[in-house]
């Protein structure tokens, strides 16, 4: 009766689920907290705000289980930073990944690597990752950083929470910008471009490897061991059981479309992202092509227009008309393939005649050719991933958005009912750690949706491309 326990720490919301050997949910619980904006441009959380939730939804996931689970493994958002003191105390709220506030710090960065050094990072410097995120504090917020003992990633904080223990893994620490690949060390001359401390990065072990027992007492996890974990994207991965040439594309808060390489080359226009993928330090690698502009972008639309997912689901269901206005959705700004924190979102095209379900309507299909712009740089990179690529996540479920989709990306999808990848792999790091083997989570399909005629999205997506292309120029005259 081996039971492993999964703790996926997203942007939203933390899940925590009960797996079994063969990689199925025994019971789970979901908790939200927020993420704060007190200003333009900037995303924050209480780290405290996770470890309450993550305690709260083991309690829950742990009292439905048919047994006591025996490990743990950690999944977490990529790429923000915690700075906290010795005993993990947070010096300031957590900056995640989708704050643009450190902009400026991001050119002054690019200039000072430049771009061979950066390839060895595997990203370009944009706001949110850990490297830029700390050079904006060490300019801006100096006795923050003079507090500082640690500057961990989600994940990592939340099990020092549970531990005691600092340590991070591979993909996690790929997703900072101070980490070479090529190495498999913390970059000594990206952490001076960033201003960063050697002493405040957490050293780098096997994601599978034991890294910690749990020690807090008030915690229903007490006395288990903690793998070190991976980033959310690794995980899914992970969760999935690609190998090299598979790929996945992943629809939530952003989006994520993911290709498993055999080497760490880069992506020599920087364009895309070259991670560790989750295991001992150089063992795998995936390209990935981050989309900042998925359900956070239709969140915020929804907001603006008083309307409900039912609501724009319904609208697309209709069919896209030609004079639909064209939305472009970079709330947030976008990373692949534009590296564009200034990028901001619009409605283009709009009329007396234009209806709220069109408002609705080219939400989703902005939303859908952000992603196609992003496969796009995947597929320009040599890392195209084979097809149906493997669709997953909450957007994957409506029929007439995944339709949207193939015919944006000009490549057959299989739409998946999976729901639980990235927690599962965290589980598989757990089991991993107890030197047994879990299989990947099975992929239940709904069939492989191809390209139709797609005449239609063609010509207004390029109408959209251009309109982001006139915003990219407005932006730098």
């Amino acid at each position: 009766m081996r039971r492993v326990v999964g703790i996926d720490l997203g942007t939203q919301s933390v899940k925590v689920a009960v797996v079994d050997p063969g990689g199925n949910v025994v019971s789970s619980a979901v908790r939200p907290y927020p993420v704060d904006s007190v200003r333009p441009g900037w995303a924050e959380t209480d780290p405290q705000a996770w470890l309450t939730a993550a305690l709260d939804a083991a309690r829950e996931a742990l009292a439905g289980a048919d047994a006591p689970p025996d490990a743990i493994g950690l999944s977490g958002q990529m790429h923000g930073v915690v700075l906290c003191e010795a005993d993990g105390t947070p010096v300031r709220p957590a900056i995640i990944w989708a704050d643009t506030r450190s902009a400026a710090e991001a050119r002054r960065i690019a200039e000072t690597l430049g771009d061979a050094e950066l390839a060895r990072l595997g990203s370009a410097p944009f706001p949110g990752f850990a490297g830029v995120t700390l050079a904006w504090i060490a300019a801006h917020e100096p006795e923050a950083l003079s507090r500082a003992r640690w500057a961990l990633q989600a994940k990592d904080w939340l099990r020092m929470q549970l531990t005691g223990e600092v340590a991070t893994d591979p993909s996690d620490a790929s997703g900072t910008l101070l980490y070479d690949l090529v190495a498999g060390a913390w970059s000594p001359a990206a952490m001076q471009a960033c201003g960063v401390r050697p002493d405040l990065l957490a050293p780098v072990i096997a994601s599978d490897a034991i890294a910690g027992t749990v020690t807090r007492m008030d915690s229903p996890l007490v006395g288990l061991p903690v793998a070190t974990g991976g980033a959310d994207a690794a995980c899914g991965v992970h969760g999935l059981g690609l190998g090299p040439g598979a790929g996945a594309l992943a629809l939530g808060t952003g989006a994520q479309l993911s290709s498993v390489i055999a080497s760490p080359d880069p992506d020599v226009t920087l364009r895309t992202h070259t991670f560790a993928a989750v295991g001992p330090i150089g063992s795998a690698y995936y390209r990935l092509a981050a989309v900042q502009s998925g359900g956070l972008a239709l969140e915020r639309a929804l907001a603006w227009l008083g309307a409900s997912v039912d609501d724009a689901q319904a609208a697309l269901a209709l069919g896209i008309q030609a004079d639909d206005p064209i939305f472009l959705p970079f709330v947030a700004g976008e990373r692949s393939p534009y590296l564009d924190p200034g990028l901001r979102a619009s409605w283009q095209g709009l009329s007396l005649a234009t209806t709220r379900e069109a408002m609705l309507r080219s939400v989703l299909e902005g939303m859908a050719y952000a992603v196609a712009a992003a496969y796009a740089a995947i597929v320009e990179s040599g890392a195209s991933p084979a097809a149906p690529l493997t669709t997953l996540g909450g957007g994957s479920r409506d029929a007439a958005y995944v339709a949207l989709l193939a015919n944006a990306l000009g490549i057959a999808l299989r739409p998946s009912s999976v729901a639980d990848a990235t927690v599962v792999g965290a589980t598989r790091l757990a089991m991993s750690a107890l030197g047994e083997a879990m299989p990947p989570v099975a992929i239940a399909t709904r069939g492989i949706v191809e390209p139709g005629d797609g005449r239609i999205v063609a010509e207004r997506q390029e109408r959209w491309r251009r309109a982001v292309a006139r915003d990219r120029g407005s932006e730098t005259e």
